[in-house]
């Protein structure tokens, strides 16, 4: 019996639902990337297989740091009513 196999069962065995299991899984791994990146969001995401953005917003979900001891900081959103300066020769 494999490692998977063994986790499968004891999971089965302790009553955890697909939903719960699979946030338990994807959480471990999103973890374990993150500290082997060594909070380098963009090599982690690599590594999972996943764009930076979806890594950045299970992060949240997970309420995650970002492997370095710190939570995943977010850009700020931009400025309402904020206008752009026109370009020169701009018609």
């Amino acid at each position: 019996m494999s490692d998977l196999d063994g986790m499968v069962e004891r999971l089965l065995t302790s009553g955890i639902c697909l939903q719960a299991a699979t946030e338990l899984l994807e959480r471990g791994m999103i973890g374990g990337a993150l500290r082997r990146a060594e909070g380098n969001q963009s090599a982690a995401a690599k590594a999972l297989g996943i764009h930076r953005n979806t890594l950045q917003r299970k992060m949240g979900e997970y309420e995650l740091e970002n492997g370095r001891g710190g939570r995943a900081r977010r850009k700020p959103a931009a400025r309402a009513g904020r206008t752009r300066k026109p370009k020169h020769g701009a018609a």
